[in-house]
């Protein structure tokens, strides 16, 4: 049997191809939409893809398994279970075949077992797989977003990003149940996770690629709660904002994916352009490091650094339904280019394909040869102490809600940076705004959507709540009954 795992670090998703080397078949779980890196190491291992399969409708990314079954020619299996809400609406146009629990796919000598293990969401799947040429008993659960190494997948999605109203305790209950049967498993089967560490489907994932039925029942918090009830009360505690964009790829997801054929080279455009493309009030991205960014930048635009956390807050921030831009740093001989192609990679990933071009660094330099650029002034702890002491600016906490329940500055309101523009009517003008986060970054993002937004006089407390803290100075915790103390 050959197992290829398959990760990437911008969305901490991992998909599989497991195939039969005897004769040369080969199973995809929860391909990504950079379906070529599957093609590629089908090849390299003489195997062809004649099966593709996901655990299920997936909330994160845009799932690449229509197109990676209708390029090969394989077979799609699809989840029938969940009921009629959940769904695939492109099945039979795609011809796919609906599993249920107890349910077998034969990939050669590799037999996949499908378990209902709803909770997550409903229409839920994990895979057990056998090597029948070797075993008559499986070696590893293929759990998606069931079960991670150290977590369980968070079942309030469908409340706070579906905004299906009054379902996070039934899921959370329904996710309970199916953990017992994952507890009757035997210790030695390896489990082989969906996401890992960096995943909003989670609240606390571990970086560990792969583990077991025995050492998760032994050290995974949530196998290890006693009872329903506390259960319950503990997974729906403490999870992190889902980001917005999630309801989007839920849509796409059920209803399919528009098949790519291969990620498109984004269009380079002339610095003049930009004038016009702003002037149309379209939405443009300067992907440059946020210090760059603070230095000097062009009215109007959104800062989101090209890093590990681009795709998130992309997500969260740019519109799905109209063309947006890019600024990109070009300073290097092909940096450029390896950049924009990056990102237009990791972009369509998640479902924003409209990027309609990208401008230079060169943008920047020449829009300030002819209007002045806009900075964002740092602030430091004690120059904040002193500000907040005399009254005279207004700080808003743009980390998650579980964070600042965990301790905040004195008096600072709560809205997480991807809440922003839906809450700027909480912003005063009449005085400075000053935005903090963890450690100055996401403050960094929240200071860009502000001014962006007609809100000119922000500043980024430069080292966050982190350095406040370590300042010594007076932190707040709410009560219990909920209010600020």
């Amino acid at each position: 049997m050959i197992v290829k795992r398959f990760y990437d670090e911008t969305l901490a998703q991992a998909s599989y191809l497991i195939g039969c080397g005897r004769t040369g078949n080969a199973i995809v779980i929860d391909p990504t939409r950079d379906i070529d890196q599957y093609l590629r190491m089908a090849e390299a291992e003489e195997v062809a893809v004649t099966h593709v399969t996901e655990t299920h409708i997936h909330a994160d990314f845009v799932s690449g398994s229509r197109e990676l079954a209708a390029r090969t020619d394989a077979a799609l299996y699809l989840s029938g279970e969940g009921g009629k809400d959940w769904q695939y609406a492109f099945a039979n146009e795609s011809g796919a075949v609906l599993v249920r629990d107890g349910d077998r796919i034969m990939v050669g000598n590799v037999r996949i077992d499908v378990l209902h293990t709803p909770g997550h969401t409903p229409e839920h799947l994990a895979f057990l797989v056998t090597d029948t040429a070797a075993a008559t008993e499986p070696m590893a659960i293929v759990t998606g977003d069931f079960v991670f190494v150290g977590d369980v997948g968070r079942p309030d999605l469908l409340e706070k990003a579906a905004k299906i109203q009054g379902t996070m305790e039934a899921s959370a209950r329904t996710l309970y149940q199916s953990l017992q049967r994952f507890k009757a498993f035997p210790d030695y089967l390896q489990v082989w996770p969906g996401h890992g560490a960096g995943s909003a489907c989670g609240k606390g994932l571990s970086a560990v690629p792969q583990s077991t039925v025995g050492y998760e029942r032994r050290f995974n918090w949530a196998l290890a709660v006693d009872g329903e009830d506390e259960f319950v009360r503990q997974v729906l505690s403490g999870q992190p904002e889902p980001p917005a964009y999630f309801a989007e790829m839920k849509r796409i997801n059920r209803d399919g994916p528009r098949v790519l054929n291969g990620f498109a080279t984004p269009q380079w455009l002339p610095e003049v352009r930009l004038r016009d493309v702003l002037a149309r009030k379209a939405f443009v991205i300067d992907a440059r490091p946020a210090t760059d960014f603070a230095a000097g930048h062009v009215p109007g635009t959104i800062n989101i650094p090209l890093n590990r956390s681009f795709t998130t807050w992309a997500g969260w921030l740019t519109p799905f339904d109209e063309d947006f831009y890019l600024i990109v740093d070009d300073s290097g001989s092909d940096r450029g280019a390896h950049n924009v192609n990056e990102a237009a990679r990791d972009l369509a990933m998640i479902g924003l394909d409209r990027f309609a071009g990208y401008f230079g660094v060169h943008a920047v330099k020449e829009w300030g040869r002819g209007s002045p650029l806009v900075t964002v002034p740092q602030l430091t702890t004690a120059e904040l102490a002193k500000r907040q002491a005399a009254g005279d600016v207004f700080v808003i906490d743009v980390r998650g809600r579980a964070e600042w329940e965990a301790g905040h500055l004195p008096g600072v309101v709560n809205i997480p940076v991807g809440y922003l523009v839906t809450r700027l009517a909480e912003v005063p003008r009449d005085r400075p705004v000053v935005v903090q986060c963890q450690a100055g970054s996401r403050s960094a993002i929240a200071a860009s959507v502000l001014q962006a937004n007609g809100i000119a006089n922000v500043l980024n407390l430069s080292k966050g709540y982190q350095g406040w803290a370590a300042s010594g100075l007076a932190v707040e915790h709410p009560d219990p009954a909920g209010s600020v103390g």
